[in-house]
């Protein structure tokens, strides 16, 4: 009885190893080790639009800076997310850091290029009205 149990024990650890390892294997895109060192990135990939202003980048949530867009129940909440997603969603990014490197909620806070580097996606929620300019410590791009 004792070496059925050990068998099975055994087999467990050997295929739970093999998941582990497959689960880290290079089919990902990015290493385990690129996703912790995430504020040493200069773009990624954008899987996922949260909603206006936050989206979520080679596994993080990115929160984007110098803008404030409305929240789910409010008046173009939807506007801003979908044209969010139209912009950014499924492509490689650049992001641009500036003083602060998270917000209270852990959050990244970036500026969000194009790969081409032609849009300023926070910039252009802004002039396409989906979205207020809102300046705190980040001043980048603020305009006096």
């Amino acid at each position: 009885m004792n070496r059925k149990i050990l068998l099975v024990v055994l087999i467990v650890l050997i295929i739970g190893n093999l998941s582990f390892t497959y689960y880290f294997s290079s089919s990902f895109d990015k290493s385990m080790d690129d996703i912790k060192n995430f504020e040493d990135f200069d773009s990624g990939f954008v899987t996922k639009v949260i909603d206006g202003d936050t989206v979520i980048i080679n596994g993080e949530s990115v929160r984007l800076l110098g803008i404030d867009a409305n929240e789910k129940g409010e008046k173009c909440y939807n506007e801003a997310k979908k044209r969010l997603e139209e912009l950014v969603l499924n492509k490689e990014i650049k992001l641009e850091r500036d003083n602060e490197n998270k917000d209270y909620y852990k959050r990244y806070l970036r500026y969000l290029i194009d790969e081409n580097g032609k849009i300023n996606v926070n910039l252009e929620l802004v002039k396409e009205g989906l979205a207020i300019a809102r300046f705190y410590e980040n001043e980048k791009y603020k305009l006096d």
